[in-house]
């Protein structure tokens, strides 16, 4: 029990030294971030408008977005499942056609009659 209560106080003992620590590192810490900022031209705003990816940075520019953005069209489906379920016959096939082809029925079977 003792080594329990010895180990307890050491730990208490060292997380008062790591706040020592970060609390005298944390000033010079900001001003050297500070200073990289100044010597590179990042401002506040840079940092907000930066994103990282998987290790890569990417600027979230707004106009860069908006113009990305894909705007679809409406494709009138080519499939029809019994419970009204519906595909454009692009993409992947849905779940529930993937089910049906499984248990032995053909995909044509469910194709929309566009008449």
């Amino acid at each position: 029990m003792s080594n329990l209560i010895q180990i307890q106080a050491q730990i208490e003992r060292l997380q008062q030294q790591a706040q020592e620590i970060r609390a005298k590192e944390f000033a010079s810490t900001v001003q050297d971030i500070l200073a990289k900022m100044q010597a590179f031209g990042i401002t506040v705003k840079d940092l907000q408008a930066t994103k990282v990816v998987k290790g890569k940075r990417r600027l979230a520019d707004k106009k860069v977005i908006k113009s990305s953005i894909k705007v679809g069209n409406v494709v009138a489906p080519k499939y029809r499942g019994p419970n009204g379920e519906t595909w454009s016959g692009r993409g992947l096939t849905p779940k529930w056609l993937s089910a049906l082809i499984a248990q032995g029925h053909s995909k044509e079977s469910f194709a929309v009659n566009a008449h």
